[in-house]
């Protein structure tokens, strides 16, 4: 790569920073010939920048930054740093830094790979300076210097990168039709029971298990470092595998006695906070704190893993059962009055086969863009240099 030429950006683009007309809400319509309002929300998992939520009238489009399809767009606080290629004109706000390439010198998929490689971000990354929040401002990243091949090689190079990248987002896709798959079929088989669709008898939580609340010692500091698992939210928050097998710390025996200790194979239910209504099956004895509530015995009428799904499908109604409070919260009185329907077990253990095929397909996507995901990190080194943190 001798061959690459050093360029800083400002000497090849002009940098320029979005605007933001104040107060906003004084210009936003809801006139379809409004000119778009593109903020950090518009963005997706993709390169591109396709549409906004809101539009502005031209009185606050005075008052910003115009901006049209085919500029480069980089956040510049927060999460700063992350390139985006316009595909609509209109309006960008001061969390944006506008880059426009002044002499053709740039595949833009290249540009746009090599504003996203990690030895650009830590350049970024240096260089952001502020309060409460780092920023980039325009003077920064005009000094960033640039690695540029020729133009072929550019393509070349963003030829490669687009094919994996393309190849990653299919396989997102994938997983998020089989998610779709599975909740779907639930619906169709029994019923959507957040709204009333009980296609089958129902009977109180509390009488088809024992609900118990999880305990935790305090301060958990001086209970730590023990063989005993200690099961926290954070540990079940990783993918969505039902089964959880470990967690990242162990408490002593003492703390066994202010907690609550579950058996391997109980079924457990985050009860509070961003994560109430997602549940796990443990596969080791350990204990659990107060944001679990564990289900033990389960009648031989339910199956426990149709219990989970059937669990899972009711998430926002019991975040609105939740008492009001600081964040959501289900204690154990709710959660034994809650009604559980009762399909024939022989349908529940239908839907489980369904789901466990599903999880098996997903299994062997996931492995694949696990690959694809490591191949593509791969070649932003060997392309750009830098190592991914």
């Amino acid at each position: 790569m001798e061959y690459w030429r050093q360029v800083k950006i400002g000497d090849v683009c002009v940098v320029e920073r979005g605007s933001s007309p104040r107060p906003i809400e004084k210009y936003i319509t809801e006139s379809k010939n409004g000119i778009n309002w593109i903020k950090i929300g518009d963005t997706t998992e993709s390169m591109y920048i396709t549409s906004t939520a809101q539009k502005i009238i031209p009185e606050g489009a005075k008052k910003s930054r115009a901006v049209q399809a085919g500029d480069f767009l980089l956040t510049n606080s927060m999460s700063f740093g992350r390139p985006y290629i316009l595909k609509i004109d209109g309006c960008i706000h001061d969390g944006w830094l506008v880059l426009r390439d002044t002499h053709d010198l740039f595949d833009k998929h290249f540009l746009y790979y090599f504003l996203s490689s990690p030895i650009t971000y830590q350049k970024f990354k240096a260089m952001a300076v502020g309060g409460v929040v780092n920023n980039l401002n325009s003077e920064m990243v005009r000094n960033v210097v640039l690695s540029l091949p020729p133009l072929d090689e550019q393509r070349k190079i963003a030829a490669v990168l687009d094919k994996v990248s393309d190849l990653i987002a299919k396989r997102r896709q994938q997983l998020d039709k089989l998610d779709l798959l599975v909740k779907s079929k639930f619906v169709e088989m029994f019923g959507d029971p957040s709204r009333g669709e009980r296609k089958w008898s129902s009977e109180k939580l509390g009488q088809l298990c024992k609900i118990y609340r999880g305990g935790s010692p305090r301060p958990i500091s001086n209970f730590l470092g023990g063989d005993v698992p200690w099961i926290k939210i954070g540990d079940a928050t990783d993918g969505d595998n039902i089964y959880l097998k470990s967690t990242k710390e162990h408490i002593i025996k003492e703390g066994v006695r202010k907690s609550r200790m579950v058996k391997s194979g109980s079924l457990i239910f985050a009860n509070c906070g961003v994560s109430l209504g997602f549940a796990r099956i443990i596969t080791f004895d350990g204990c659990i704190h107060d944001g679990w509530l564990s289900f033990e015995d389960i009648d031989n009428s339910l199956d426990k893993i149709f219990l989970l799904k059937s669990l899972n499908q009711m998430t926002e109604y019991f975040r609105a059962m939740a008492p009001a409070g600081t964040q959501p919260n289900l204690n154990t009185k709710i959660m034994n009055e809650y009604l559980q329907i009762l399909p024939p077990l022989s349908l529940q253990k239908e839907y489980v086969a369904i789901m466990e095929q599903a999880d098996k397909s997903k299994l062997n996507i996931q492995q694949s863009l696990e690959k694809l995901e490591t191949l593509k990190k791969a070649l932003m080194q060997e392309y750009f240099g830098g190592d991914y943190e």
